[in-house]
């Protein structure tokens, strides 16, 4: 295998699921991995303690490293995340990086090490090459993008910079929109009693019934108005339960929700819209008790323009390196939509296509990690050009 390659494997093989999902370890061996990567090759780097929404710090930290460039007032970023998602589901090992028809197979593989791998090569590669970058550029390894984006967070907190690029698989094309997202539970609550009287109970699950069913008209009408880049926002019902045992009326019932915003969408329209749809069907069935609880998570849209000075650079290179310079959109979330609102103009770029993403059997194009990363070092050079 290729140097690349091989920093790929390694990664793969390190655990890295997010402490969220089946008590994950988190990302601190991957941490010090990437640590020792730059180290090795003279490189400066440092943590970043991970503050959470409730301002503890947490025992997770950010890898940041950090080539100077000519202009040490102006910086690129380079940002992926080291969690991965859970391997429950998977069919092949997770944690054993194999070879087979240029693909390599693992979890995290497609989403999002490839991409961190070819970030961490762009960089080192200008390193070894003795190449001074037009300006700073930071490559910044997070954590917890998977689930609350607590790393991103932190890092924006303190971070200046005059564009970023965020590894996500786009199948090597520029993003410039991604979707945004809410999600939250919706309980129903009942009264119980025997099955053989229910007339002396209140079913739960009947009522949270009515609520599914109009969440799924509501799905179909949202297919009819999509938007150019990221096609039609979405509702889905992903998670139900409710009752106790089949004998009883069930007292409860609870749902959860995932809407997928456009960039013409705000959360807190959507939040309202559902608000008064349940409101709606209070008045139909007086005696109907549900309630939506708050968000569980929430992010907005994200879109960067398209005439502003990284989105045209990535699409000179991808011109010069003969691959597909249209920009697109992308509908899952990212970091991107946080660095974006710290007002760093930023793009989705990276290796691999999201339908392998948390998939069963996860896997990347070893070709397009080589291209990305070839890609990551071309636009650092180009810097002088924004």
């Amino acid at each position: 295998m290729t140097d690349l390659s091989s920093t790929l494997a390694d990664l793969i093989r390190i655990n890295s699921v997010n402490a969220f999902y089946d008590n994950g370890p988190g990302e601190a061996e991957i941490a010090r991995y990437v640590e020792r990567f730059f180290a090795n090759r003279g490189i400066e780097t440092w943590q970043q303690r991970v503050i959470d929404a409730n301002g503890a710090i947490e025992a997770r930290s950010n890898v940041i490293a950090r080539l100077p460039g000519v202009d040490s007032n102006r910086r690129i970023v380079l940002e992926a995340h080291m969690d991965t998602v859970s391997v429950q589901g998977m069919t092949i090992p997770p944690f054993e990086p194999t070879v087979e028809n240029g693909l390599m197979f693992g979890r995290g593989s497609c989403d999002t090490k490839a991409g961190l791998a070819g970030m961490m090569h762009a960089v080192a590669a200008l390193k070894e090459q003795g190449t001074v970058p037009p300006c700073d550029v930071l490559l910044a390894a997070v954590v917890d993008e998977e689930f609350s984006f607590q790393g991103v967070t932190t890092l924006c907190k303190e971070l200046k910079a005059d564009a970023a690029i965020v590894a996500e698989p786009t199948d090597l094309r520029v993003a410039i929109a991604s979707k945004g997202v809410l999600r939250w539970r919706i309980h129903a609550h009942g009264k119980s009693a025997h099955s053989s009287k229910v007339h002396l109970g209140t079913n739960a699950i009947y009522h949270m019934a009515r609520i599914v069913l109009a969440f799924e008209q509501e799905h179909v009408a949202l297919a009819q108005a999509p938007d150019t880049l990221l096609g039609p926002a979405s509702c889905n019902v992903g998670k139900i339960a409710g009752g106790v045992q089949v004998n009883f009326v069930p007292d409860s019932c609870v749902i959860e929700i995932d809407r997928r915003l456009l960039p013409s969408e705000s959360v807190a329209e959507v939040w309202k819209h559902y608000q008064n749809l349940i409101d709606r069907l209070k008045q139909q069935v007086p005696e109907m008790d549900v309630r939506m609880e708050e968000p569980m998570l929430l992010d907005e849209a994200w879109t960067v323009d398209p005439s502003s000075a990284i989105v045209l650079a990535s699409q000179n290179v991808l011109k010069a390196m003969g691959e597909n310079d249209q920009p697109i959109g992308v509908p899952f979330g990212s970091d991107a939509s946080k660095l974006g609102r710290a007002g760093i103009p930023t793009i989705i770029f990276g290796p691999g296509s999201i339908d392998q993403a948390h998939a069963a059997v996860e896997y990347i194009e070893l070709q397009q990690v080589a291209r990305a990363s070839e890609f990551y070092r071309r636009c650092v050079l180009s810097f002088d050009e924004i």
